[in-house]
């Protein structure tokens, strides 16, 4: 098998196959990510070929960030059961078809049916529950380091591919734009089919870092049932801790991806900018997440990360208030986003840091999952909630307003998750169900 070669190779070289996995991860994450933030260049294209105004086109959209998040919790299981391999070229097919079958619609339940409901359920399948994974089975050393890279790729790659975007629908038409998003789906799950194991031990490996003395033996993880993430919500939402997490989650995903990924290249056309240069200030912001997503995650080993969100939230509110009264002017839109680019995602470490020291690290990810969902609840809520703003008021400006004002609200509330989370009686309640 191709892999198994490459692996050999590889390890002649003194290289781990490891880093192979995390850089096809990082890709297939990048990917997907991409094709969920595409419809936010499309939304004036299509309302203007379609007569679909604002508020019908953002329920669509509502609907994939919605299922992107739904599915989060359950991705672990499937890729229990199937294997990474199988999951991860599943959904980069899923996605690459949705794409070339959006160039052919014609109704708006077309819209509803492959930018909802397909989107939303494949690149679900390859959401942040992907990173952790990949994370937990391939590495005992730098995991962290790698989980803050997986992570800094879902708002990066939605942000990176829109500059093209913007300019392939200026050129040549909005059916143009998704070519580029297609092939490199393509591409990226021919890789992982050839290159993508399971876990090391499938190829003869112990985990980058491991003991020397771990035994290479294929383990055999335990078979979870489809209703195990609803046995653990039932057990988690019991404690305040999930639902401070999951509310100011919920406020990231009302004033990141639901509205500045969605709405932002409109909004920027209602200022008079064009969508080209709208486009190029998102992949600014890309870029700046991704130095400051890593930097959150080692501030997040150092620092209380409760005070970390406290910054990061009260930091991205104010970037809103400001966003209205920044004229547009390259001066305007280059401050906002160095602040508001700086923690688009930098939420995510702290979180997940906040999770495990709450609920111990055996259901963290399962947990996690269920925080990721009600992020994405918040983007559905801001997606359609904006576009209806816009369709009634001709102005997004309520939109942003509101969405500051309950950043400062979450930077507030965070401070009722305790400095020392991992009570006695959580602990009690875990020792308990199992």
């Amino acid at each position: 098998m191709l892999s198994q070669s490459f692996s050999d190779w590889l390890q002649r070289k003194n290289l781990h196959y490891g880093w192979i996995i995390a850089a096809l991860t990082f890709l297939t994450m990048l990917t997907s990510s991409a094709a969920l933030g595409l419809p936010g260049a499309l939304l004036q294209p299509l309302s203007r070929e379609f007569g679909w105004n604002a508020d019908q086109i953002s329920s669509a959209m509502a609907i994939r960030f919605m299922l992107y998040g739904l599915i989060g919790p359950f991705a672990a299981i499937f890729m229990q059961r199937f294997g990474l391999r199988k999951v991860v070229c599943s959904a980069l097919l899923l996605i690459a078809a949705c794409l070339i079958l959006s160039t052919q619609m014609r109704e708006l339940w077309h819209l509803f049916a492959l930018w909802g409901l397909t989107l939303g359920v494949a690149s679900g399948m390859t959401a942040l529950v992907l990173g952790t994974v990949v994370a937990s089975r391939w590495f005992e050393k730098r995991r962290g380091l790698v989980i803050g890279m997986l992570t800094a790729s879902t708002a990066t790659g939605q942000l990176l591919f829109l500059p093209l975007a913007a300019w392939l629908i200026e050129q040549f038409g909005w059916r143009m734009a998704v070519v580029p998003v297609f092939i490199v789906c393509a591409i990226v799950c021919a890789l992982a089919y050839l290159l993508l194991r399971n876990q090391p031990q499938d190829i003869g490996l112990r985990p980058y870092g491991a003991d020397p003395e771990m035994p290479i033996a294929p383990v055999q993880p335990s078979r979870l049932t489809l209703l195990e993430p609803l046995h653990v919500l039932a057990h988690v939402a019991r404690h305040r801790t999930f639902w401070v997490l999951a509310g100011t989650f919920f406020i990231c995903g009302l004033s990141t991806s639901g509205l500045i990924q969605t709405h932002f290249i409109s909004l920027c056309g209602d200022y008079g900018l064009a969508a080209v240069p709208a486009a190029s200030v998102l992949a600014m912001m890309g870029a700046f997440d991704f130095v400051g997503t890593i930097l959150s995650g080692w501030l997040s080993d150092r620092y209380d990360n409760r005070k970390l969100l406290f910054w990061y939230y009260g930091l991205r509110g104010l970037s809103l208030f400001w966003l209205p009264h920044s004229e547009f002017t390259l001066y305007g839109l280059s401050l906002f986003a160095l602040f508001y680019g700086l923690d688009w995602i930098a939420t995510v470490p702290p979180t997940v840091k906040l999770t495990g020291s709450a609920f111990g690290k055996e259901q963290a990810g399962m947990v996690f999952g269920w925080i990721f969902a009600a992020h994405q609840l918040g983007s559905a809520v801001a997606a359609y909630g904006a576009g209806l703003t816009r369709t009634w008021l001709l102005t997004y400006n309520p939109a942003l307003y509101a969405a500051g004002a309950a950043c400062l609200v979450a930077a507030m509330v965070i401070f009722l998750i305790p400095r020392q989370d991992r009570t006695t009686q959580i602990k009690a309640d875990d020792n308990q169900r199992r």
